[in-house]
């Protein structure tokens, strides 16, 4: 097995899609879970040396911790719109039960400060639209530097890109400290809408790169809904959504920077592409949601 690509299935756990520690990654500090709870379950869980964000993907629970409780309304589907979410800090005994069912991810990291629990509104997380022309995806900044202050070491954000349209691109890395970069590790966490352009399923696909200069690294792979991809170094970029199946990711990076950071460098080689967006036109798609819903109909997509 690919050591960075881990297909859907193979990070799972007693029914649990996504069990992946920083040890089982090979790292120090990002990690994720990815939960399924059914009708009226309650799982209760205890973040050790971790702190974590509760982001419903399809679904919606209830969250005990410290003896506050979080109502997250969430949502149908990560292509519905954008969810709400909890800030869990580390040392904590955190208890989730949900009504009808949830499928909820914790990206999370092994931090030093433990921090209050805190609920994130699903209408104070930003949403960007960033790029132009095929190059146009929208990121959704739940747990950014800048958006979200209140995490030590986690960062996190969610991008959905267009069927069609290719995002983290240009190419782009974040494994020195330099003064364009911090040294992040980081986790893709791929979800991938079918042909009405909302339920996940395993029929769509899209692309993916990483590599590095010296060739150490030199990874295009196809990934498909629930599949996950380490980026310990390297260049990343770009994911390629094919054309009739949008493309959603979890983005999980933490690192040892005494300060949270999301700061990268571009290759070289292809940087100028950035500059070319002032030439171009967004898609029009894009955004692709809001906290109120859809921004888009599935069948104004492009095929």
């Amino acid at each position: 097995m690919n050591r960075l690509h881990r297909p859907a299935g193979t990070l799972a756990d007693s029914g649990d899609p996504v069990w992946l520690t920083p040890e089982a990654a090979g790292w120090s500090y990002a990690g994720l879970r990815v939960l399924r709870l059914g009708a009226g379950e309650r799982r209760v869980l205890h973040t050790g040396e971790f702190e974590a964000f509760v982001l419903p993907l399809a679904g919606a629970c209830t969250v005990r911790v410290d003896g506050l409780v979080f109502e997250l309304a969430g949502r149908d589907s990560v292509f519905t719109r954008v969810s709400d979410f909890a800030y869990v800090p580390r040392d904590a005994e955190v208890e989730l039960s949900t009504a009808a069912g949830i499928e909820v991810a914790l990206p999370m990291a092994r931090c030093t400060r433990r921090l209050d629990p805190k609920y994130g509104p699903a209408d104070r997380v930003p949403v960007e639209v960033r790029g132009a022309g095929p190059a146009t995806r929208q990121v959704t900044n739940f747990g950014t530097p800048g958006a979200w202050e209140h995490a030590d070491k986690l960062n996190a954000c969610e991008l959905l890109t267009p069927d069609g349209n290719w995002s983290s691109y240009p190419p782009h890395k974040h494994d020195e400290a330099s003064d364009c970069e911090v040294v992040n590790e980081e986790i893709y966490y791929f979800r991938i809408a079918g042909r009405d352009g909302i339920t996940t399923g395993p029929e769509g696909f899209g692309l993916h790169r990483t590599y590095t200069r010296d060739g150490s690294i030199d990874e295009n792979v196809a990934v498909r809904d629930g599949d996950v991809f380490l980026i310990p170094h390297g260049y990343h970029g770009p994911c390629v959504a094919a054309p009739g199946y949008p493309m959603y990711y979890l983005n999980v990076l933490a690192g040892p920077a005494p300060e949270r950071s999301m700061a990268f460098c571009d290759d070289p080689a292809h940087a100028w592409v950035r500059a070319e967006w002032a030439r171009q036109t967004p898609d029009p798609r894009c955004p692709l949601t809001s906290h109120t819903g859809p921004v888009t109909a599935p069948e104004g997509r492009l095929g």
